[in-house]
């Protein structure tokens, strides 16, 4: 039986104190956001069922993932953090963009910090190809991460990632344009499960070579946010989706930063997940 997958944001970062930070490299959290990930370690109520957490390898995700799961950790002395580099965000804004493999070992092994960068290659941060702040390479990319955990022999999975990836990857565009390119808040999590439908397109109608290894929010999860009965179906998320990426453009999100300076992004601050 494919695992069940706890979907993170991850904890406040320097970036998401004012769109000036998002010059930042790859930046640190706030002490708020090391406050966030206090709170996510004492109100996630499975740490005891986690048999893998896997992160970003951007910074404000590995320390998230390090903190918020400390209990996992703890009680399997041989478990590692374990970087998907399909799993970053979407935009080329330097804040969005990790630090170089070498740098990365560096803090890694200067921190003693429990974390398996074994997938983590050269270019991995360039946001070309593979990488590249276009819709189709990250439809691709998150596809991509989907399969490979569906495959994965573990029962309970964690993925700490970023809160516009976060659609592409879950398929589930429900309220995207709420706060700044996303729905989800600093250290919300969500319990999703593979569907038992075979999909042979995405959310765009693009014809795949393979299934798309849907994942469904599981009731529970969504109750625990608010939300009554079952997530959207995929035709509604289709729909939603197309809604969802304009949204974006007109908050002036454009995934490039090119896009983003013609459009001359509107000057403000974001305080967990939310432009003021």
């Amino acid at each position: 039986m494919p695992p069940v997958i706890h979907c993170v944001r991850h904890a406040q970062g320097f970036h998401n104190l004012c769109t000036e930070n998002h010059v930042i490299r790859d930046p640190l959290l706030t002490d708020l956001g090391n406050e966030q990930c206090r709170k996510l370690t004492e109100n996630f109520p499975f740490h005891d069922k986690i048999d893998l957490v896997t992160a970003s390898p951007l910074r404000r995700t590995i320390y998230t993932a390090l903190q918020g799961f400390g209990p996992v950790f703890e009680a399997h002395k041989d478990t590692k953090l374990l970087l998907l580099p399909d799993v970053q965000e979407t935009s080329d804004v330097p804040c969005d963009t990790g630090s170089d493999p070498v740098d990365l070992l560096k803090e890694i092994e200067e921190n003693g910090l429990p974390v398996d960068p074994t997938l983590v290659h050269e270019g991995w941060n360039s946001k070309t190809g593979r990488y590249a702040p276009t819709h189709a390479a990250i439809r691709k990319r998150a596809r991509e991460a989907r399969r490979w955990l569906k495959a994965r022999p573990e029962k309970e999975i964690v993925v700490v990632t970023h809160g516009g990836f976060l659609h592409y990857f879950t398929e589930d565009w429900e309220d995207s344009s709420q706060y700044q390119g996303t729905a989800w808040v600093n250290t919300e999590y969500r319990t999703y499960e593979f569907s038992s439908d075979v999909h042979k397109t995405d959310v765009e109608g693009h014809e795949l070579e393979g299934e798309d290894a849907t994942l469904v929010e599981t009731i529970s999860s969504r109750e625990r946010r608010g939300k009554e009965g079952p997530a959207p179906d995929r035709e509604t998320q289709k729909a939603l989706y197309k809604k969802g990426t304009q949204g974006w453009d007109d908050q002036g999100l454009q995934l490039s930063t090119a896009e983003r300076e013609a459009a001359k992004v509107p000057e403000g601050k974001e305080v967990d997940g939310v432009r003021v």
